[in-house]
């Protein structure tokens, strides 16, 4: 489907007036182009390690809104240049220039897909998207199935496949494994056929969640799911997923099980895997292992220190690129 596309040329100081003008014209959805750096309090809630490197911030901005192809550009056009000089009175709206183009809808959700292929992330795992084929495998390739949806996890960035390494080298048969923050649940499927006794995986996106518990499906094995409340049953066999915080909730905390993990996985980023050391070793059964990564390089000391702090003693440091993976031990 194809639109109208309209853009006024401004300030960062004049969006806020320019996005009400446009609601009043009932316009209600706009985008915002700028180089305002992101704040600290951004940040965070993003989870952003790497800030994007933007041109230095001039003022002036972009403000851009989507029409049907049946209303009148010319009438829109007029009433937003009959605003936009009442604005100009009280406020620095740039050189206000408008200008008009159209767009077409892209299926930007799945037109990526024609670049995920299947690959080998080591001598013996390999990760297959679900709508491919794969005709190359030898006799003891581990096969992983995945459609990661809209949740990370395709198994091919560099902190992916740091865990996986970590997995295969720590993860005893019989383990119980907790994958937090598990995305399209691509570690925890790999825990499971890799010998753990039963896997719970966490997220704070429901949808992800639903990916996950999707993919576990797919890849044969048993999906269970537990009663809303009370504590998980961690069924030997199965793999959980479940949504909830790890980090701030307590009795989320008390619910997955306090300890009686072998392994707990976090692939997240060094921001959040700070504050999860201080509260993860609830969950770790004695001599248990946290392997940790989405940790930038430039982060790995900060990530170092926090675990050293909350009890841990690091047993392995594994570097991919500018990602940095810990290995860490409970101390005794």
């Amino acid at each position: 489907m194809k639109w109208n596309k309209l853009t006024i040329e401004t300030t960062t100081q004049a969006v806020d007036h320019i996005s009400g003008l446009l609601a009043e014209l009932g316009i209600e959805g706009i985008e915002i182009e700028d180089n305002v750096p992101l704040s600290e309090e951004d940040r965070q809630k993003m989870f952003i390690d790497i800030l994007p490197e933007l041109p230095e911030d001039d003022g002036s901005a972009r403000v851009s809104c989507y029409l049907e192809l049946d209303r009148s550009l010319e009438d829109i056009s007029a009433k937003i240049g009959v605003g936009l000089e009442e604005l100009r009175q009280y406020v620095d709206i740039g050189s206000g220039r408008i200008t008009l183009g159209q767009t077409e809808d892209k299926d930007w959700i799945n037109n990526w897909k024609q670049f995920f292929k299947p690959f080998r992330v080591d001598d013996t795992i390999v990760i297959k998207p679900t709508w491919e084929k794969l005709d190359d495998t030898g006799e003891n390739d581990l096969v992983i199935e995945i459609d990661p949806g809209t949740a990370f996890g395709t198994g091919a960035h560099e902190t992916t496949r740091l865990c996986i390494g970590n997995l295969k080298k720590y993860l005893r048969p019989g383990d119980a494994l907790l994958d937090v923050g598990c995305g399209s649940g691509i570690l925890s499927i790999i825990g499971k056929k890799l010998g753990a006794s039963c896997v719970v995986g966490t997220d704070i996106d429901a949808n992800a969640v639903e990916t996950a518990r999707e993919n576990i499906g797919i890849n044969g094995l048993d999906v269970y799911t537990s009663a809303a409340q009370g504590v998980l049953d961690r069924r030997e066999g199965t793999v959980e997923t479940v949504c909830g915080n790890v980090i701030d909730n307590a009795e989320f905390r008390g619910r997955i099980g306090l300890g009686c993990y072998n392994i707990v996985v976090a692939n997240i980023l060094a921001d959040v895997i700070i504050p999860l050391s201080q509260v993860v070793a609830e969950l770790m059964a004695p001599d248990a292992l946290f392997i940790s990564s989405g940790i930038i390089d430039t982060k790995a000391e900060e990530v170092r220190g926090a675990l050293d702090a909350n009890g841990f003693e690091i047993v392995e440091r594994t570097v991919m690129k500018d990602w940095v993976s810990f290995v860490a031990r409970r101390r005794a």
